[in-house]
């Protein structure tokens, strides 16, 4: 009985912790987002692990906090609006890594200076680092919307044939 006892209370002191990620994370997502909506730079990118990765969407992988940095420093100096909300966050079993995935909405301006809505999805990887807090690890994110179709002018200069 006394076994069945403490398993059970190991279990329910697990679950408690998960939850208490999963929120903690909820809440540093939205912390993230609003540092990158108000265009800080360097809290934006002191959400990233030391050895995290940026995979944006049609452009390079970002492997160094240099890359990553110029990445953001590209993205929120065309930015006029942008914010991101987490709809789901997953906490492994082993408390040190989780997921949070959810949708953006994002507003910049295009080489032109004209306003551009874009909307989307993302997916982050957390790390829980040796003093207690998450940092993303991941991050890639892509538009919901389409393509735009090539008009006949963008066609010829960029065909030989």
């Amino acid at each position: 009985m006394t076994l069945v006892l403490t398993i059970t209370l190991g279990l329910a002191a697990a679950a408690a912790c998960l939850a208490a990620d999963e929120q903690t994370l909820r809440d540093l997502d939205a912390q993230w987002s609003a540092a990158a909506g108000a265009k800080d730079l360097d809290k934006t990118v002191s959400f990233y692990s030391d050895d995290a990765i940026v995979l944006p969407p049609n452009a390079p992988i970002a492997t160094t906090k240099e890359a990553i940095r110029n990445r953001w420093k590209e993205d929120l100096g065309s930015m006029i609006s942008g914010s991101w909300k987490a709809s789901k966050v997953e906490v492994a079993k082993s408390g040190d890594m989780a997921y949070v995935s959810g949708t953006f909405e994002w507003t910049s301006r295009d080489v032109s200076g004209k306003p551009v809505k874009d909307r989307g999805k993302y997916v982050e990887i957390f790390k829980k680092q040796t003093d207690g807090t998450w940092k993303c690890a991941a991050d890639i994110w892509n538009s919901d919307l389409p393509l735009p179709v090539p008009t006949e002018k963008s066609r010829s200069h960029t065909s030989n044939y």
